[in-house]
């Protein structure tokens, strides 16, 4: 939308119109700190009884509509687009400004206040080493666990070596997500910039390892080793799975040349079991491993899902139904109900998730498919890891890395320190 306003500015209005999908994403406060989060510009308008939806026919998500200055409906478009598709019409429509001015528009300002931290969203653990993707700030904080509730920060990183062969600005992180140790290297998913990253953390360097730092749109695309909203990742003998979002997929990427290959999903959108590259999945956005399996969130149906490692295995679902079953119900197997969840972590036979439009912290057994809920009273939690004695959950929309201990349940915010 911000490119549609940059080549019209005094002749286009951009309006947010927010038909959520989920119950969560229907209340205001939450569409704010969205909106504050990735730096939306333009107005939005809650249409959480879908009024808005229904007057423009609207059957799919994204749709947008272009309404010329007399109010009449002269284009639209259903599924994702670039700037560059409207061109035509818009400029067809622009003979005379609308107004002298652009239009700006910012939201106030968030629910609770961001402090060393904003919106970070993933976090990862290895013994005392912590790293925090703190995804408002577009960066990666590093540093060890001086103790299980305070961090001594040691390392900072924004920017990359860039990539040659690419000749892409891909030399700052846009938005960080899922991280993960191998060694001394931190690899590192950035949804934003379509790219995955290796840091060293011993050295305080990092560089592009895929990605072109542009989304990937076409056939083209991909063969120049585009990638698309790399959401996670994590590491199993010299490959890295991504939980790539933007085509509702896993990929593996080598981690000594960066070549990329699809692992399993056949592209559409939706859930549905069977051999790797048959299943169909819903914009998986946090993937974990127990060095057999893979075992992913896909957000979009609500799912905790696992596919094998393997190149000649399979994909299966643990807890979710479909694409519209969602809320907040324990039990066992299709009785579960969870809300977008966008966070998950091995620890033993069990998987802790973080069910971010629930605000909680669930456990699912992987064999039983049992489903419990063990913490409420976050933000929107985006992910989580696993230690020893403890649990560290990335609270988005509260801005911190809060503590839980595994006895007791208590929580606690982590100590970050200079």
């Amino acid at each position: 939308m911000r490119k549609i306003e940059e080549r019209f500015p005094n002749d286009v209005v951009v309006i947010g119109v927010h038909s959520g999908k989920y119950i969560a994403e229907r209340e205001t406060s939450r569409i704010r700190e969205a909106s504050l989060r990735y730096d939306i510009r333009h107005p939005i308008v809650n249409d959480r009884q879908f009024r808005v939806w229904r007057s423009y026919a609207v059957r799919a998500w994204p749709t947008i509509a272009v309404v010329d200055r007399n109010g009449y409906l002269v284009g639209a478009h259903a599924g994702e687009f670039t700037a560059e598709m409207f061109d035509p019409l818009l400029e067809s429509l622009s003979e005379g400004s609308v107004s002298s001015t652009p239009h700006s528009f910012k939201a106030e300002r968030p629910g609770i206040e961001p402090g060393i931290l904003r919106y970070p969203d993933k976090v990862a653990v290895d013994g005392a080493r912590i790293a925090i993707s703190d995804t408002g700030n577009h960066r990666v904080v590093y540093g060890e666990l001086e103790n299980p509730h305070r961090m001594k920060t040691s390392r900072v990183f924004t920017g990359l070596q860039r990539r040659e062969r690419s000749g892409e600005d891909t030399d700052t992180f846009r938005s960080p997500q899922g991280l993960a140790f191998a060694g001394e290297r931190l690899y590192v998913a950035d949804s934003a910039s379509h790219i995955v990253a290796v840091l060293d953390v011993s050295r305080g360097d990092g560089r592009v390892l895929a990605g072109t730092g542009e989304q990937m749109r076409t056939r083209s695309d991909r063969a120049n080793g585009a990638l698309s909203s790399p959401w996670d990742l994590c590491v199993i003998d010299g490959e890295i799975y991504v939980a790539m979002a933007g085509v509702h997929q896993l990929w593996a990427i080598d981690a000594a040349t960066g070549d990329a290959r699809v692992h399993c999903g056949a592209g559409g959108e939706d859930i549905a079991d069977g051999p790797l590259r048959d299943a169909l999945l819903a914009q998986p956005m946090g993937i974990t491993t127990d060095g057999n399996r893979l075992y992913f969130a896909d957000a979009e149906s609500s799912a905790i899902r696992w596919a094998d490692a393997r190149t000649s295995g399979s994909v299966g679902t643990i807890v979710g139904t479909g694409l519209f079953d969602f809320g907040d119900t324990d039990g066992n197997g299709d009785k579960v109900r969870m809300q977008h969840q966008q966070g998950l972590a091995a620890r033993g036979n069990e998987l802790l998730i973080a069910d971010s439009y629930n605000d909680a912290l669930k456990w699912v057994d992987i064999e039983t498919r049992e489903a419990r809920t063990w913490v409420r009273g976050f933000h929107e939690p985006g992910g989580v890891a696993v230690a020893e004695h403890h649990a560290y959950v990335a609270d988005t929309n509260a801005h911190r890395i809060m503590v839980v201990d595994y006895e007791t349940a208590a929580i606690a915010p982590l100590e970050i320190v200079g």
